[in-house]
């Protein structure tokens, strides 16, 4: 008994080891293989919405997704010394900033916030650069943006269809006025909403339950048109439907939910929705 005693004790400490060990592995390997972890869950969040029928209201980010940002991208690369390779740094940079300022319970114009993450990246990288340069290099081309090539006519197409089209922007109410007035696009929305009516930027939740409420239609009666990852994941977790514009250089976010159409531009998008009955 005397020599008994310990082994079983530490066969059961060996044990609890193996358990253990077990389960942490168990857990890694839903990290490391998507397959067998996100994205399951992915598909059934995606799947969780008929998306047989049609949405009651289209919604339309506006920059990237309709627009066409190379004139802004040639300006902000030039104030910045002609390195275009920091132009994914100063987006990313804009939309971290708006999101402090949602958080801290702060609003700033979109173009502004866009002007100060302008000047830390540029500072960042030894570039002299005044706060005047800075929104003038985005405010002044932003305003004059021309549509992508397929977007009047995908539009066209998608209102004589019955859809009830409405624009949801982080632009302001008179930004966004004026670059629909400069590109052409007035005519083809029933609605232009802006967060900043609200004050909250988009991906946050409350941003696409108040749009909801506007337009006086539930969430999953809701799907919006977007060419960013980050918009369409705050959409589908609000419980909207989406629908990706895959434009060069835009990705999903791999830990949101998939949208229901993904396509590289508005026709095939446009296409897919009037299928719909």
């Amino acid at each position: 008994m005397f020599y008994v005693m310990p082994i079983i004790m530490e066969e059961n400490t060996n044990n609890r080891r193996s358990f253990i060990k077990k389960t942490a592995l168990a857990g890694l390997a839903g990290v490391a293989m998507p397959h067998l972890g996100f994205s399951a869950d992915n598909e059934t969040r995606a799947n969780g919405l008929d998306t047989s029928v049609r949405p009651k209201v289209l919604f339309f980010d506006v920059n990237e997704t309709l627009l066409d940002l190379t004139a802004m991208k040639q300006s902000v690369g030039d104030v910045l010394g002609n390195r275009s390779d920091l132009l994914p740094l100063w987006f990313t940079t804009m939309l971290q900033y708006s999101l402090v300022s949602t958080v801290g319970r702060q609003y700033q114009d979109f173009g502004i916030i866009g002007a100060a993450a302008l000047q830390m990246v540029a500072k960042n990288h030894d570039i002299t650069l005044t706060e005047t340069q800075a929104r003038e290099a985005i405010l002044g081309p932003i305003r004059s943006l021309p549509t992508h090539p397929e977007v009047k006519e995908s539009l066209t197409r998608l209102k004589n269809a019955g859809y009830k089209l409405v624009s949801f922007t982080n632009s302001s109410n008179k930004g966004v006025q004026t670059q629909f007035e400069n590109a052409g696009l007035i005519e083809f929305f029933d609605e232009r909403l802006s967060i900043e009516d609200i004050g909250k930027f988009k991906p946050h939740t409350d941003a696409y339950d108040w749009a909801a409420r506007k337009m006086d239609v539930n969430p999953n009666e809701s799907l919006l048109i977007a060419a960013h990852g980050w918009d369409i994941a705050g959409a589908l977790w609000a419980n909207w439907r989406g629908a990706f514009v895959s434009r060069p250089g835009a990705q999903l976010y791999p830990l949101a939910p998939n949208p229901e159409i993904s396509e590289p531009n508005l026709k095939l998008i446009a296409d897919k929705l009037i299928a719909l009955k």
